[in-house]
Order: C-alpha cells, then sequence, then structure tokens
C-alpha cells in the first residue's frame, strides 16, 4: 500500500531495514522525554486561520544566502545513510535536486563529500569540531573546493548522548561501510571501535569531539573559510544573541532529535524566544519533531526562514531509496500546500505577518 504519510513511512523502514540500522536511526537519549516532546509541542499549538484570503495560487519558494529553493523545508544532516540504501547519501542527494531544495551533508556520511556534491544541486556541510584542528581545517577546505555552499557547525554534541538502543545492540557500522570524510587525517580514523559494551558511535566521539570548544573559536572556524557559517543546537536565547554578536549567518534551533541531552526543551517552544532575540539579522531554521505540512507552518509563523526534516527523509530512503526519499520530500510539499491554502496564507512570506499563533 502506498504511504500516505510520514508515520506511514517510518512503518515501512522499520519492516525493511535491520533492527540496529532502525533502531540507530530512530532513537533518542534516555527515556526519550524530548524526543516525544519534539512532536508532542507541535500539536499542541492551534492555527488561528485566515479566512476570505485568495489562495488561489499559492507560491512555497522562498530565498536563503540569495539561493531560491522551491520550498522552506531543507533535508538535515543525518550520519550513515548508507544502512538505509547501498547508493547512501548520493541518493538523498539526487533526491532533494529533483524536490528543488538544499541538503545538508553530515560529516558522517559514507559517501565522500565531493560525490554527494555532484549529485546535489546546493549541498551544505555539517561540521564536527575536531580536537585535531589540522583535520578540522582540511574537511572545511575538502568542502569548499566540493561546492559546498554553506557550513554547518554543530555546537550540543561535546560528548555523544547516551542513545540506549544502540547500548542494547552494540551499534556499530558493518564492514562495508566507512566515514569516508575522516580518512587520511592522521589521527581520524575511518573505524568505528567494537566494544565489548556499549555504542562504539559514543566511543568514537568520545576520542575525538573537541570537548573545550568555545565561543572564541568561531573566529578561528570563520578565518579558514569564505562560507556563510551556520550554529546548530541552540536552544537558548542569550546563546542565539551570543552566536549572532560572534558572527554567525544563521542559527539552527536544535535538541539534536531529542537525542543528546534527554529533557531539554521542544525546539517549537524554544524557537519564539530566539526569534525575540536575533529578529532578523540572520536567517533561523530549526528541526526535530516536523512530521506535518502544518508543523512547517508553525516554525515560519513564528519567523523561522525554514525547517530541516531529518528521521522522514531516512524512512524514505529505508523505504524506496532515492524515490522513497523525493516521496517524502513532496508529501511534506503537498501538506504543506495545503495548510497555505487552508490558513489564508498564500506565501511563505505572508504565513510570517499573519499571526496564525495568537495567545
Amino acid at each position: 500500500m502506498k504511504s500516505i504519510n510520514l508515520e506511514d513511512f517510518r512503518r515501512a523502514a522499520e519492516s525493511k531495514l535491520e533492527k540496529s540500522a532502525f533502531d540507530y536511526y530512530a532513537s533518542g537519549a534516555h527515556d526519550e522525554i524530548t524526543l516525544e516532546r519534539n512532536r508532542r509541542a507541535f500539536d499542541e499549538l492551534s492555527l488561528y486561520y485566515k479566512v476570505l484570503v485568495d489562495v488561489s495560487k499559492r507560491e512555497h519558494s522562498t530565498t536563503i544566502f540569495g539561493r531560491q529553493i522551491s520550498m522552506p523545508i531543507l533535508v538535515a544532516p543525518t550520519a550513515f545513510h548508507g544502512l538505509a540504501c547501498e547508493d547512501g547519501e548520493e541518493a538523498t542527494a539526487r533526491a532533494a535536486r529533483s524536490a528543488g531544495t538544499v541538503m545538508i551533508l553530515s560529516t558522517l556520511s559514507n559517501r565522500p563529500i565531493e560525490r554527494v556534491a555532484e549529485a546535489s544541486d546546493g549541498l551544505w556541510f555539517q561540521l564536527y569540531f575536531y580536537k585535531n584542528r589540522e583535520a578540522t581545517q582540511a574537511l572545511v577546505e575538502r568542502a569548499e573546493s566540493a561546492g559546498a555552499e554553506a557550513l554547518v557547525l554543530t555546537v550540543d554534541a561535546p560528548l555523544l548522548g547516551c542513545r540506549e538502543a544502540d547500548v542494547r545492540n552494540r551499534f556499530k557500522l558493518p564492514p562495508h561501510l566507512n566515514l569516508v570524510n575522516l580518512l587520511g587525517h592522521g589521527d581520524l580514523h575511518s573505524d568505528l571501535p567494537a566494544q565489548p559494551e556499549g555504542s562504539g558511535l559514543a566511543a568514537y566521539f568520545v576520542s575525538l569531539i573537541e570537548t573545550a570548544l568555545t565561543w572564541k573559536d568561531l573566529a578561528w572556524l570563520k578565518s579558514i573559510t569564505k562560507l556563510p557559517l551556520i550554529v546548530k543546537g541552540v536552544v537558548r536565547a542569550d546563546d542565539a544573541r551570543r552566536a549572532v554578536d560572534h558572527g554567525v549567518d544563521g542559527i539552527v534551533v536544535s535538541n539534536h532529535g531529542g537525542r543528546q541531552l534527554d529533557t531539554s526543551p521542544a525546539t517549537i517552544e524554544a524557537l519564539p524566544r530566539v526569534m525575540e532575540s536575533v529578529g532578523d539579522e540572520v536567517p533561523v531554521f530549526m528541526d526535530g519533531g516536523v512530521r506535518r505540512g502544518t508543523d512547517v507552518v508553525k516554525a515560519l509563523a513564528y519567523g523561522c526562514t525554514a525547517v530541516l526534516v531529518g528521521r522522514p527523509v531516512l524512512w524514505g530512503l529505508g523505504t524506496a531509496g532515492e524515490e522513497g526519499v523525493r516521496e517524502v520530500l513532496e508529501l511534506l510539499r503537498g501538506e504543506l500546500d495545503l495548510a497555505m491554502a487552508l490558513c489564508g496564507t498564500p506565501t511563505v512570506e505572508s504565513i510570517k505577518h499573519a499571526d496564525l499563533l495568537q495567545r
């Protein structure tokens, strides 16, 4: 039966993927309170729709960093697409290109930056800051050379959150998959260490990720690239303000999909205060829990530039490869179109000025 919503894709992916792969994609930290809160917080927001508005034509496109994209929905950075599909991130990139939107490629991808960039039309690169600065700089230069149009620095993972499903499964990559973007950089190795207990990925992070990263390090990162720098993982208004004051070009309000600090706030709850803090000085994005077109409208109504979608893309990839990702993105586009019409907001910009989330 054809999937008619994102939950259908989730169930289909669960039936097709290896248990350890599905659990890696689906699970959150500890009791998964934040994972559930991300979704529930959207459900608790009501849309105060407008009536008697001409919605005979709807326009979903928006412009980010000078590039027009077909809808305010981007592909979030997620690791290890090779667990879901043989073509991995290249398949995801082709689907994003077909949908006319941007893919954010994870450092922890199973396909090289260069090949994914060739398959895409609008690629951003998600970066972890490593203890080895030479390796960090090499990754940035490599992404820039491949044609990446922005850097997305993840700042909420000095250590990896405890995802108990991964611990139970003793998660590690199968032998045929590697962290290809980290090959050849001294102490950055491609193999996830196998451990008698726990998650190999957690051990990998402990060994390589810079835990002493501070605001002053943003200046160094900006000094080595001409690309726009976006910080991902902000939930506090004061951190958002500080990020802008340190010269970042964009912010992603994110709690890592509920995979880092459990009981942290839902991102749609955190978004309004971040917007109040930074206004329209830089683009603000958000991820976490977006499963319906109405969720996209709610985020935009708070002033968000666009949303990032992660797990549903993986569900589509695990269900039907490139075509599955394309179907997921087009399904969301269709739901967004309907929500815009029913809210009396025929353009993306009109959503931001319609006061749809009255209190």
